[in-house]
């Protein structure tokens, strides 16, 4: 219990001070979470648009190939990942590995099927006679998705909100192609492992509690977005 109350102690000390480390790690974490959700965002919707409205040879194996990608051991992500980005790797000419950027393309890979999943299932919901009789109004197919994905937004921000939060929390894959490198690839939840394998508990819980925050103000900026477009 003391190592809890002064980990709580220890977290508003850090964030009351301004400690530079604390911020540089937590503006990293921030900052590469929203990158790759963002991507993943552009990437998951398109796809998963495309999934739910039309219906091909493959469509099952795609379909359960993302709901397997839901489920994906970051891990597992992280070591393909390293394994294509190494110096003999097919993409070692990039110079990718230990950097942001390889932290980036981990967690778009994990972010992905998610979002995905979520568009696809929203865009199922809805009846194929509607898109119909959406067409047979006169709406070009531009103005139907724009429509449909109108009407799916509630669902679409659960979307980014269940993606944000698998790759703000995520740390193997995170530590494996970024190296948890102080002052270029080190973000909270590669901190906290290590501080926790130092012995550092009080730091470490500080700086859990610091990530908990963190999650949570953004949620609740999508939350209030979300609760917003329902009441519309």
């Amino acid at each position: 219990m003391d190592l809890i109350i002064e980990g709580i102690v220890q977290a508003f000390k850090l964030l009351l001070q301004g400690d530079p480390e604390v911020l540089r790690v937590t503006g990293l974490s921030l900052a590469v979470s929203l990158v790759a959700t963002g991507i993943s965002l552009f990437i998951g919707i398109s796809l998963g648009t495309a999934i739910g409205l039309t219906r091909f040879w493959g469509r099952r194996f795609l379909v359960s190939l993302v709901n397997t990608g839901m489920g994906a051991p970051p891990v597992v992500v992280g070591l393909i990942v390293s394994v294509m980005l190494w110096r003999s790797g097919p993409l070692g000419v990039l110079r990718l590995m230990y950097t942001p950027y390889a932290m980036i393309i981990a967690q778009c890979i994990i972010s992905l099927p998610i979002i995905t999943g979520f568009t696809m299932a929203s865009i199922q919901q809805f009846d194929p006679k509607l898109r119909l009789q959406i067409t047979a109004l006169g709406a070009s197919r531009v103005q139907m998705l724009a429509l449909l994905l109108r009407e799916t937004r509630l669902p679409l921000l659960a979307a980014v909100m269940a993606g944000f939060g698998s790759v703000i929390s995520e740390v193997g894959a995170s530590m494996m192609v970024g190296g948890n490198i102080q002052g270029q690839t080190r973000v909270l939840t590669t901190a906290i492992v290590l501080e926790n394998s130092k012995g550092n508990f009080g730091l470490a819980i500080a700086l859990g509690i610091i990530l908990m925050l963190l999650v949570y103000i953004v949620n609740l900026v999508l939350t209030i977005a979300q609760q917003r477009s329902k009441a519309r």
